[in-house]
């Protein structure tokens, strides 16, 4: 019999044997499995008009979750807003121009709310993110990258990034391989790509299919970057495709579904679809977004990235719910970290920051907590 159960058990003798019985606060659900894919730069009036040319992600999935309209990105332009998904960091320069040098992070001193004071890309070993807390946990993690190894010449097949000092050779897309570093904020932390499990954790999107046959083999958190043109970043695109948020969809149909369906996602999953930023012109924000202190002001021209929306699924998501909370990046680093009990790393800290509750997932029954008299 589980715990609950004999909690609750108890709690129905309580008047006979002097107990009390009390509600604990109500958190996340019981989710096992997190899986994040992130689409780019288009903002929300566009993604989910009534012609949107994503109808899949803005007709059929939202009718089978939680449509968030007031989701924000915190940047411009990518990788601001792939780092803090992943580490609660505000931009620098730097990782606001995408770093089109590999250059390592100087670090002099920390701000008084614990964010790196300094410049650059590569943020020394001892700065942390949910990869770090995830493995320190014993916990699996995995990111996906599509098109990561095709062309040898630009990039390695598993922990791909060039070396530090050296030109992106990736910026741009190539008819034979169009992976983009920017697309990767793993590899832009020296504690997960000086550790020899980069090549085990981060390596092409082909090994998801295998890795989602059974829950064992499932990570406990799956990032996927979809290549530069199934992300919706180029239009159209080098191979010929159309690009934007027409192959954004196409890619959406192909994999949402094989997410959906595998036992770790019917076992306690939860699949989010965000966008990195809206187009460059819209720089609202949310949330009282700060702006850190390498920065004067995240979206360049304003406070943030601009509104996009998200899209989340999960057996605990009723179809059809909509939540007006806003969002963004930070309070989704929040909600994963709360998902596993991890402390909050960056401004997923922030106070008056909330995860996502109970205006997203159906009501769990509150565990029963019994306590003498």
């Amino acid at each position: 019999m589980t715990r609950r159960a004999l909690l609750a058990i108890a709690c129905v003798l309580s008047a006979s044997i002097s107990l009390s019985c009390r509600r604990q606060p109500v958190g996340p659900p019981p989710i096992r499995h997190v899986f994040v894919i992130v689409l780019e730069n288009k903002g929300f009036a566009t993604t989910f008009a009534d012609a949107s040319l994503a109808p899949y992600l803005a007709d059929t999935l939202t009718r089978q979750g939680a449509f968030l309209p007031q989701y924000y990105g915190i940047g411009h332009s990518s990788l601001d807003n792939y780092i803090a998904m992943i580490s609660g960091i505000a931009p620098t320069p730097e990782t606001q121009a995408d770093c089109g040098t590999f250059i390592d992070f100087v670090q002099r001193g920390t701000a008084p709310d614990g964010q790196p004071i300094g410049n650059g890309c590569v943020y020394p070993a001892h700065v942390q993110t949910i990869a770090d807390q995830l493995e320190a946990r014993g916990l699996k993690w995995a990111a996906y990258m599509e098109d990561m190894g095709l062309d040898p010449k630009r990039e390695r097949a598993t922990c791909a990034h060039p070396a530090i000092g050296d030109p992106d050779p990736t910026e741009g897309a190539a008819p034979n391989d169009q992976y983009a570093t920017k697309h990767n904020p793993f590899v832009y932390f020296h504690s997960i790509i000086d550790a020899p499990s980069c090549d085990s954790n981060v390596v092409a999107l082909p090994r998801l299919e295998s890795d989602l046959r059974s829950a064992a083999t499932t990570p406990s958190f799956v990032f996927i970057s979809p290549n530069l043109c199934h992300d919706g970043h180029d239009t159209p695109c080098v191979n010929g495709e159309p690009g934007g948020l027409v192959s954004a969809d196409q890619f959406l149909r192909r994999w949402v579904p094989m997410i959906t369906s595998s036992p770790a996602y019917r076992d306690g999953g939860l699949l989010i679809i965000n966008f990195d930023e809206s187009r460059s012109s819209d720089t609202e924000s949310c949330c009282n977004e700060r702006p850190g202190p390498n920065v004067a002001r995240p979206g360049g021209d304003g406070p943030g990235g601009g509104r996009t929306g998200a899209v989340l699924l999960s057996p605990f998501i009723a179809p059809g719910t909509v939540s007006n909370v806003p969002y963004n990046h930070y309070s989704l680093l929040r909600s994963i970290e709360d998902i596993f009990a991890l402390a909050h790393l960056g401004y997923a800290g922030q106070d008056g920051l909330v995860s996502f509750g109970t205006d997203i997932y159906r009501p769990v029954r509150d565990p029963m907590v019994v306590e003498k008299r």
